[in-house]
């Protein structure tokens, strides 16, 4: 039986790896980690207790990754620091140097569960998860921006090239600056194969002439629902999504888009933390409804 791969963004969500928050999470100093405050932990922890059974109720296994990272506030966003191929795993390197020393930990949980290393960045390069995006199983966009540079795309097209893989680079804009997080994920998520939602304004012009030509439809969030993480959507399988409480007309958009559309509470885990529910989730395993 197939226990890992995850060349897409809307598959059936299968298996996934999250780490519940830590006594490293909540002392963060919201300066140092760049959060709007600190978090409560207490409530943090209930809210992801929540969002974790939300995602079983989906019918996903849902696996932790428990390993010690004192010190490593934002290692509760699991998507970050690795992809996980039909091949195995990629062990990216983080753009943000206080998050440095998550990449190993979760490579060793990852061949702990039986996913094997393809491949790991090594020097200068650096490449997020959150800039991350698969098009579709054989094409991977890659944000180009302050947490991702143009050697970890070097590196992260070498290693997928065998598998048939081909990276499109999409710059990003500087938006508020290297200390802030502007994902390409910040930006945009996939629903479904021809439908994402996206935040318009701060989309390069050819990326979104790419995703025209795709034939994939969009859904706008609205300015007011940009901060608030309204383009930060999960898909659970096709046109079935989780997103953050309190961004309504999004709501309503996916709604109108033929999406289902669950919501989870993320006021200490997120919106303080600046990370959504793609951020708090590493997908290990997508499938197909029919395989």
């Amino acid at each position: 039986m197939k226990t890992f791969g995850s060349q897409s963004m809307v598959e059936d969500l299968t298996r996934v790896l999250v780490r519940r928050p830590d006594e490293a999470f909540g002392g963060a100093d919201p300066v140092r980690w760049h959060y709007v405050s600190q978090p409560q932990l207490d409530k943090a922890q209930a809210e992801h207790d929540a969002l974790v059974a939300t995602l079983r109720d989906a019918g996903c296994e849902v696996l932790y990754h428990s390993a010690e990272l004192p010190e490593h506030a934002d290692a509760i966003f699991t998507h970050d620091s690795v992809i996980v191929t039909d091949q195995g795993a990629v062990v990216l390197r983080m753009g943000k140097e206080q998050r440095r020393g998550e990449e190993a930990a979760i490579g060793k949980t990852l061949e702990e569960l039986g996913i094997p290393i393809l491949a790991t960045l090594e020097g200068e390069a650096t490449a997020e998860g959150g800039d991350l995006l698969w098009l579709d199983h054989d094409t991977l966009a890659v944000g180009r921006g302050y947490r991702t540079n143009g050697e970890g795309l070097r590196q992260l097209t070498a290693a997928l090239r065998p598998l048939g893989v081909d990276t499109l680079e999409v710059q990003l804009p500087h938006f508020d600056g290297p200390t802030s997080c502007l994902h390409l994920m910040s930006l945009i998520s996939m629903l479904d194969h021809n439908l994402a939602v996206v935040h318009l304004p701060l989309l390069p012009v050819p990326f979104v002439e790419v995703l025209a030509d795709r034939g994939i439809a969009l859904v706008e969030v609205p300015e007011e629902e940009f901060p608030t993480m309204g383009p930060n959507v999960l898909a659970l399988a096709p046109r079935q999504c989780l997103t953050i409480e309190g961004n309504p007309v999004t709501k309503e958009r996916l709604e109108a888009a033929g999406c289902k559309v669950l919501t989870y509470r993320g006021d200490e885990l997120s919106l303080k933390a600046e990370g959504g529910a793609t951020c708090l989730t590493r997908p290990i395993l997508r499938t197909t409804s029919f395989s």
